[in-house]
């Protein structure tokens, strides 16, 4: 079969659901471009692209995580030391949970989400690591038994929302705050329907609950009934058992 002569300039270029007339016409067909295997590839870096990214990360945590059983979020400090009574809460409150009919999902990086994953796994139960591309790498922790990782933050933080039925709040730094705010705000706002929140630790978050009820309530950026979003508690069985009483468990 021959080649075709190289066709006069084209007045008009149909290129799928798009018309270009004059000097708006393209060289080349779509297919031609797609193919070829030389040219710059400045365009995976295009905003277009990251959606493409973006749809692909969503698909991805959907498929792995649509056939979950009903599941509790905890947060908390990936510095969490394996010898402090932090941790040790952890694995026991990851423990309680499963053993109460909950799957367990975590940040999947060390500390405080290593220990809630540990006692999932350590109780049979399914043991959950949304994990996130950071520059300082942490890579899931080995109690992870469903792992996904994620690029963009808000990606992982509709997985950690849309999949679960209650959060746990172990202590934590900014990450846990935003995560924690998060949560507080979609429940306020009713952007979702409303599930529990439990602060595990007293101690720890009482300077947060006494800023939000005297400085943030107080001054009226906030209502006194915003205050019972969230539940303070250092006890495990107590913590599983909210979870479970208002998600009718």
């Amino acid at each position: 079969m021959g080649v075709p002569e190289e066709p006069s300039q084209l007045e008009e270029q149909r290129l799928g659901p798009v018309v270009r007339r004059r000097d708006q016409v393209q060289p080349g067909t779509t297919d031609q471009r797609l193919l070829d295997t030389e040219g710059d590839s400045e365009w995976v870096h295009t905003d277009p692209w990251r959606v493409m990214r973006i749809q692909s990360e969503f698909v991805e945590g959907f498929g792995a995580l649509a056939e979950l059983p009903s599941a509790i979020s905890v947060f908390g400090s990936a510095r969490t030391k394996p010898d402090s009574p932090e941790y040790e809460a952890g694995v026991r409150l990851g423990r309680a949970l499963v053993q109460a009919g909950f799957a367990v999902i975590t940040g999947g990086g060390p500390g405080a989400m290593e220990a809630a994953n540990r006692g999932a796994r350590e109780a049979k139960g399914i043991s959950v690591g949304l994990g996130i591309e950071l520059p300082f790498e942490q890579g899931l922790n080995p109690h992870v038994d469903i792992g996904v990782n994620f690029r963009y933050f808000f990606v992982r933080k509709t997985m950690f929302v849309k999949y679960a039925q209650g959060f746990v709040v172990l202590p934590g730094g900014l990450g846990t705050l935003d995560e924690l705010f998060e949560a507080l705000t979609l429940v306020q706002t009713r952007k979702v329907t409303r599930f529990p929140i439990v602060l595990f630790g007293s101690a720890y978050w009482k300077g947060l609950v006494d800023w939000l009820r005297d400085s943030v309530v107080a001054g009226g950026k906030a209502s006194e009934h915003d205050l019972l979003l969230f539940h303070v508690t250092d006890d495990v069985e107590e913590a599983v058992a909210l979870v479970s009483k208002e998600v009718g468990r």
